[in-house]
């Protein structure tokens, strides 16, 4: 277990890196705004249980994977890409209702939002590489199991997300239902998220391993 003195200053720099806006936030802030709270807060579950995956394949070494092979971090990198175009494709597809901020959004479509947020996580090999990064500067082989450290850090690293994404959520669905008020912005939110998944896979390849 680290001491108070290394979670303080994890945290910090959790908090720092949380606040940028990036991959994730984006995320988190298109469906909130197109399909309400609970979207954003399912599409941020699935991200944090991803961010756990890669904390446990860093603990395992599994990480190391993409330093070593750089077929293997390609390989995910495009993988991840065309799983965002998928995404895209289905948002523009969609009859637009689904995509409506409304008070209760249908229980099934929950589950689905989770997994995408999920599988965005997992396919975004920057995420494994980053956990790669931080992580160990603040683990201690004299604190116990490593992996059972990289776990807390982990979970104080989804604890800040949960703060501030939270607080994401909870404005971009208050201005997802402002725009979506009008019967001329009905086809917003399809656009709106196309355009998000779009974006964040031509980011995904060709930002390289910059």
């Amino acid at each position: 277990m680290p001491d108070l003195s290394t979670l303080a200053l994890f945290t910090l720099a959790c908090l720092a890196l949380t606040a940028t806006p990036g991959l994730d936030m984006l995320l988190i802030a298109s469906r909130s705004a197109t399909q309400g709270r609970a979207a954003g807060f399912a599409s941020l579950a699935g991200i944090q249980v991803g961010t756990y995956c890669h904390a446990l394949a860093a603990a395992f070494g599994l990480s190391q994977l993409f330093l070593a092979v750089p077929f293997a971090y390609d390989a995910v990198r495009y993988a991840g890409a065309a799983y965002l175009l998928y995404l895209a494709w289905k948002a523009l597809r969609s009859n637009g209702a689904s995509l409506r901020p409304i008070a209760a959004l249908p229980r099934f479509l929950l589950p689905q939002i989770f997994r995408q947020g999920l599988f965005t996580n997992l396919l975004n090999p920057k995420m494994a590489l980053f956990v790669l990064a931080l992580f160990p500067q603040f683990v201690r082989p004299d604190a116990g199991a490593v992996a059972g450290q990289i776990l807390v850090l982990a979970t104080v690293l989804n604890l800040v997300g949960l703060v501030v994404n939270g607080l994401v959520i909870m404005t971009a669905s208050r201005i997802g239902r402002a725009l979506t008020g009008r019967n001329r912005l009905q086809r917003v939110p399809q656009i709106l998220l196309a355009t998000v998944f779009a974006g964040l896979a031509v980011r995904l390849v060709y930002d390289g391993r910059r």
